[in-house]
């Protein structure tokens, strides 16, 4: 049998692309040009060809050789057309401005070859007759983003239907960078270089724009290029990801090639992958597509497990395999502690709208895995409402394992009470307010919906608590009254009196302005607990569980109704994953419990306290540690690093104000404190690592007394119920006005009482 003869050609396009080489010459030329001054040129491709070696994608030697002879020579008009010939095969454009400006764009004869989810680059022959010398831009319908974020607002938006995502293929770039000047030189002709990334494999069509300034485009639209590319299949890795004990386990990647690109290319992901992470997911035996080259991996499975970072080599290869196992540095679920995020969710803010108006379960449990989060609630809220309510059932869902549970649940949030205050409702049978079919039917204010939200057994509280409580000194106990004019824990200060409100929510605002109100309310001897969430991805998109609750379940079985449960009772503390404040105890109540004391005396505070912070401070934490308290993220442990040290300190806190403290270094070790506290009357005892840790309080009862520690906590509760109703009474509605101010007025008179009972300061 005869063989046919590779055709020499695709032989050489072989040898190139296995180099990782720059695409090689086809099709027609483009013009030469002979009225180029050579020593501007010659010193413009010096930067182009150092800028291709920078992009790990360089010439080949024989071209280089080509270029290197033609930089020598010293006829001027011979190095010109030398240079030219040698790098116009690897033009993928070839762009010429008319002495008006306008800018027209042929294709060239470089071979339009991608790679999937990597980038190609390609060189540019601009011929500049009008010595322009601003940016020459491209971009293109097939690499517009498929998500924009508006400004002023943290929420993308989608602009593209679903039936457009395989349009929006690929994505295009100008690279700007050093060595390259930013801008085009105003010589008569340069190069530039543009990188382009592929999405998909297979034919792939794309137009190409450019412009250099806004009207500059050429009429007739010729400044646009049509190009069909081949996109060459990139390389199915398989993790192999092991858990500290050896357990197949789901993990936490961001690769990033020699560029320092992250890979694949967010903008072009769809889910379970978010555009919106740099970070993706996948679990033991699942794939990720690179294309061949070097990575520098970083790997990790929430904030009980210790970052690492190592390099891989993906070859040119069909398939390739890597191994992690990941590294714990605490693992609380063996103590009996189970953390969760209880405000996460699946539409709206970060999230696209369309092309599926929102994410499904299986993409928000992908998330709840890669981060370690025992318990995950996903909130269904005014966004994509209607399209998410449909994966509420009243029960877990089904996608939960006897490790890891997620549930639908609500938010009050686009609601008509949203200006009260945004409301969590968990562990809810019913998820429509009796009696309504719209979200715009529901209550005006919150007081109803907490109600129905108990009535039905749920555990209810407030969202983002600080927004609307902002100080303007961010000290604790502070007795400035906030404007009340957010959607944060403003209608608190009336629900609590009402016993209607379980929790306000802390870690994801600042948090001076969750603590105070939730502060003076326990010093008038309410016992509202607190919890700690993200609030993903509206405040924090970075990933679930940076906000965080922790709930004792003493015999070590994960339930969801026990879990809400310890929410509820407070058997729980908050904190943002880096600190952890376990079997916290007073005189061996533990915490949300009540201790008796028949006289004033001492209690014996106890906990086992671990924290962990870089050993090295450097510049960049420093940084961190010096930001604003209003600034994200607004819980974090190195705010409470002691100067260069690795210590951090812990305090017990009595009735909102630090009595004793002690300093433990933060190297993941748990360590047990003890503290010899004075009480000469009821009071509430916590412990806090602040602002990265919290516990909700131990009360303890003297004489039988109620809990009455301050006049100034119940003027400034007093003087909050009626800037409260200043401002929300704008928005309810009339029909609803009469109930709104008699269960104000309920508030008004249980805190006059109070400040009549409390002590003086």
């Amino acid at each position: 049998m005869r063989h046919a003869v590779p055709n020499p050609r695709f032989l050489l396009l072989l040898i190139l692309l296995a180099a990782g080489s720059v695409i090689p010459a086809r099709g027609d030329n483009l013009p030469r040009y002979n009225d180029v001054e050579f020593q501007p040129l010659s010193a413009q491709v010096r930067r182009v060809v150092e800028a291709l070696e920078q992009l790990g994608q360089p010439l080949p030697e024989a071209v280089r050789a080509k270029v290197d002879q033609a930089l020598q020579q010293t006829d001027a008009s011979a190095g010109g057309r030398g240079l030219q010939e040698a790098l116009d095969p690897f033009c993928l454009i070839g762009i010429e401005i008319n002495p008006e400006s306008r800018v027209k764009a042929v294709q060239g004869p470089a071979s339009p070859q991608l790679v999937q989810h990597g980038w190609r680059v390609f060189l540019v022959k601009v011929r500049n007759e009008a010595g322009v010398t601003a940016e020459l831009a491209v971009d293109s319908p097939n690499a517009a983003p498929l998500y924009q974020r508006s400004s002023g607002s943290p929420s993308p938006r989608t602009t593209v239907p679903l039936h457009e995502v395989p349009q929006r293929w690929m994505d295009v770039s100008s690279f700007r960078d050093r060595p390259l000047k930013r801008t085009l030189s105003g010589l008569a002709l340069e190069y530039r270089i543009i990188q382009i990334y592929s999405r998909d494999s297979g034919h792939r069509e794309s137009k190409l724009r450019f412009n250099v300034g806004q009207g500059t485009q050429d009429l007739g639209f010729r400044s646009d290029v049509d190009i069909l590319f081949t996109c060459e299949p990139s390389v199915d890795v398989t993790l192999e990801v092991l858990d500290d004990d050896g357990r197949p386990t789901t993990g936490s990647f961001i690769f990033r090639d020699s560029q320092n690109r992250v890979c694949p290319s967010q903008s072009r992901r769809l889910a379970p992958d978010f555009f919106f992470h740099p970070q993706i997911y996948r679990k033991s035996g699942e794939t990720v597509l690179l294309a061949p080259g070097k990575y520098t991996v970083e790997v990790t499975r929430g904030p009980e497990y210790v970052l690492e970072t190592r390099t891989i080599e993906v070859p040119k290869a069909k398939t390739h395999r890597e191994s992690f196992r990941l590294k714990r540095w605490v693992h609380l679920a063996k103590r009996n502690w189970f953390s969760g995020d209880h405000h996460v969710h699946a539409a709206g803010c970060g999230h696209y709208e369309s092309p599926t108006e929102g994410v499904r379960p299986e993409d928000m449990m992908r998330h709840i895995l890669g981060e370690d989060l025992d318990v995950g609630c996903v909130l269904s809220w005014g966004p994509c409402w209607y399209a998410q309510k449909q994966f509420f059932s009243g029960k877990l869902d089904p996608l939960s394992t006897p490790e890891y549970l997620m549930r639908y649940d609500v938010e009050v949030s686009g609601f008509p009470s949203s200006h009260t205050g945004h409301l969590c409702l968990l562990r809810l049978k019913e998820d429509d307010y009796p009696g309504t079919t719209r979200i715009e039917e529901w209550p005006s204010w919150d007081l109803p919906v907490l109600k129905w939200g108990k009535e039905q057994g749920g555990v209810v509280g407030f969202s983002h608590s600080g927004w609307g409580l902002k100080l303007k000194k961010n000290v604790l106990p502070s007795f400035e009254v906030p404007p009340f004019d957010g959607i944060g824990a403003n209608e608190y200060i009336v629900d609590v009196v009402h016993d209607a409100v379980d929790f306000i929510s802390t870690v994801d605002t600042p948090a001076p302005w969750e603590l105070n109100i939730w502060y003076h309310t326990l010093n008038c001897g309410y016992r509202c607990k607190i919890s700690g969430e993200t609030d993903f991805p509206c405040i924090y998109g970075e990933r679930v569980g940076l906000g965080r609750v922790y709930v004792k379940l003493a015999d070590g079985k994960l339930d969801f109704d026990r879990w809400c449960e310890g929410i509820k009772q407070g058997h729980s503390y908050v904190t943002d994953g880096k600190s952890h404040l376990v079997d916290f105890q007073v005189d061996g109540v533990e915490t949300g419990g009540e201790r008796t004391l028949a006289a004033p005396g001492s209690v014996k505070v106890t906990a086992k306290v671990a924290a962990r912070l870089e050993s090295e401070f450097t510049p960049a934490l420093d940084e961190l540690r010096s930001r604003s308290l209003e600034a994200k993220p607004y819980w974090e442990l190195e705010r409470a690093r002691i100067g260069s040290s690795r210590k951090v300190p812990v305090e017990v806190v009595v009735n909102g104000s630090p009595v004793a403290r002690e300093e433990i270094t933060a190297d993941g070790s748990f360590q047990d404190l003890s503290f010899d506290v004075k009480l000469d009357k009821s009071s509430w005892v916590a412990l806090r690592i602040y602002p990265s840790s919290h516990t909700n309080p131990v009360f303890v009862v003297v004489d039988g007394k109620p809990i009455r520690t301050s006049k100034k906590s119940a003027e400034w509760c007093l003087k909050s119920v009626d800037q409260c109703w200043s401002q929300k009474i704008k928005a309810m509605r009339k029909e609803e006005l009469a109930a709104a101010e008699a269960a104000y007025d309920v508030a008004r008179k249980a805190y006059r009482k109070i400040l009549a009972e409390s002590a003086e300061d």
